[in-house]
C-alpha cells in the first residue's frame, strides 16, 4: 500500500533511525491512507466539495484498510479525516510491514528509562526498489506516475523530502511543488494533499502555542 512504501521512504537503511520526526510521519501516513480510500472509490467529496464522506461501503480486502474507513463515520472536512485516520497510524502500517517480512522492529530503553524504536529492513530489494524509484522522480531523472507523484507530494507536504533524499534541497521542493500541482492527480487526490498540508500547518501552530504556554507558566 502507498503507506507502506511512504513510511519505507522515512527509514535510514544503515541504522534502522527515523530520518522524519514523528508528527510528520503520523500526518503522511494519515495522508497516505486517505488517498487509498479515494482511489478506491469509498470515500468523495460531497457537491460542495467541502467535506468527504464514504459513498460506497462496500467491503475491502484490506483489514487496515477497512478499519481506516470505519473512521470516516460521517461527513467531515478533510483536514478532520487526515487527524481521524492518523490515530495509530504509524504501528498499523508497521504491523502490516512487520507480518510481510519486510522489517523488523525492535524495542527498548536506553539508560533503562527512555524508549527506543529500531527498524531493521529485511526485504532489501523492496526496500531499494521504492528508494530509487521515487529518488529518480525527485531528482528529476525520471518523470512522476500516480503512486511516485502521490509519494513526492505526501512528502513535499511535510517538508520532508529534503530529510530522506540527499541533494539540493531548493530544486528538489521546486520540483516537487510542480509535481503536487502536476496532472497525474485528479481534484479528490489534490484536495486530500492539502489536507494534509493544513493537517501539518496545524500541528505547528499547536506545537508553538504549546512552547509558548509553557515557557510563559514558568
Amino acid at each position: 500500500m502507498l503507506a507502506e512504501d511512504l513510511m519505507l521512504l522515512f527509514i535510514d537503511e544503515t541504522d534502522g533511525r527515523v530520518l522524519v520526526d514523528s508528527t510528520s510521519i503520523g500526518n503522511a501516513l494519515a495522508g497516505a491512507v486517505l488517498l487509498e480510500l479515494v482511489n478506491s472509490g469509498r470515500v468523495a467529496f460531497e457537491a460542495d466539495g467541502k467535506r468527504l464522506a464514504v459513498v460506497d461501503p462496500t467491503p475491502l480486502r484490506s483489514e487496515f484498510l477497512q478499519e481506516s474507513l470505519s473512521r470516516i463515520d460521517k461527513p467531515m472536512k478533510p483536514q478532520r479525516a487526515v487527524e481521524r485516520l492518523r490515530n495509530h497510524v504509524r504501528d498499523n502500517v508497521m504491523a502490516q510491514l512487520q507480518g510481510r517480512g519486510v522489517l523488523t522492529v525492535e524495542k527498548s530503553k536506553v539508560l533503562g528509562l527512555f524508549p527506543k524504536t529500531h527498524y531493521s529492513i529485511q526485504d532489501h530489494k523492496a526496500f531499494s526498489e521504492i528508494r530509487d524509484r521515487v529518488g529518480n522522480v525527485a531528482l528529476g531523472y525520471a518523470a512522476p506516475d500516480d503512486r511516485t507523484g502521490a509519494l513526492i507530494s505526501l512528502l513535499y507536504a511535510v517538508k520532508g523530502l529534503h530529510k530522506v533524499f540527499k541533494g539540493d534541497k531548493r530544486e528538489m521542493n521546486a520540483r516537487a511543488k510542480q509535481i503536487s500541482a502536476g496532472s497525474w492527480a485528479g481534484d479528490a487526490v489534490k484536495k486530500a494533499l492539502e489536507a494534509v498540508q493544513v493537517a501539518v500547518m496545524a500541528a505547528v501552530v499547536a506545537s508553538t502555542a504549546a512552547t509558548a504556554s509553557t515557557g510563559g507558566s514558568s
